[in-house]
């Protein structure tokens, strides 16, 4: 079991956060998930109708983690929120990447939703997590980089655990240690947003839609959220 924990002093600078946890176990990634295709082809086509687009830095949800971003000393259009960076690069290239079924599908409903997402292979995460400001001693090696080694500014927001950075800038990009595979069995997928009031019902939307697309190759989920009225969570 892994814990899962927001900060005091995080939950003191964002009291509106939310933040969903929607976990798997018995993952099956090696086997076709129709239902995450289609959700992806079907977002691409409306995208190319121009039926929809995703949210941009003026849209209230991205702008909200813009804010964040400066709020904790990251310029947010050098190092952009995951959500900007996915959305700019399908509006540019009228695609979304295809890594693996598992990371398909929240990247579909990151852009769909305009929450940032990400996820954590839980077996190769060392004890509990924490949503909190880095002290600079913590160290992070980027997805695609196994042989960088980053140190996070001091005061930026950071999920650790025990061994180090998860992800850096709060969801600007995941490690490489705990990237989701098409071997990951037991993960954990995660959904954001820093104005609860107004976007917590989206956020919850986007959770059971994700969830769906998990239960039929999954042996087990389960949905859980940390707020600062909630600040921790076992998954």
């Amino acid at each position: 079991m892994t814990v899962f924990r927001l900060s005091p002093a995080v939950a003191d600078a964002f009291p509106d956060t939310l933040v969903a946890l929607i976990t798997a176990t018995g993952l099956r990634s090696h086997e076709p998930w129709p239902h995450t295709t289609a959700a992806v082809e079907e977002l691409e086509q409306q995208l190319a109708d121009g039926a929809w687009q995703p949210a941009d830095e003026n849209d209230p949800r991205i702008e909200a983690w813009h804010t964040a971003y400066r709020a904790f000393g990251t310029n947010p259009r050098r190092i952009r929120p995951s959500v900007d960076a996915l959305g700019r690069r399908l509006a540019k290239k009228g695609a979304l990447p295809r890594i693996n079924p598992a990371v398909d599908s929240y990247n579909a409903l990151s852009v769909r939703h305009g929450l940032p997402a990400g996820a954590f292979d839980l077996d190769h995460v060392t004890g509990d997590v924490d949503i909190r400001h880095a002290d600079g001693t913590e160290t992070f090696t980027p997805l695609g980089e196994p042989d960088t080694t980053e140190n996070p500014k001091p005061g930026e927001i950071i999920y650790a655990d025990t061994t180090g950075v998860l992800t850096r800038h709060w969801n600007h990009r995941d490690a490489h240690r705990t990237r989701v595979t098409e071997d990951s069995t037991h993960v954990t997928f995660i959904l954001e947003t820093l104005h609860a009031t107004l976007d917590g019902d989206v956020l919850k939307v986007a959770a059971e839609e994700l969830q769906g697309l998990l239960i039929p190759h999954a042996e087990q989920t389960a949905v859980h959220y940390l707020s600062p009225a909630h600040d921790q969570a076992t998954v």
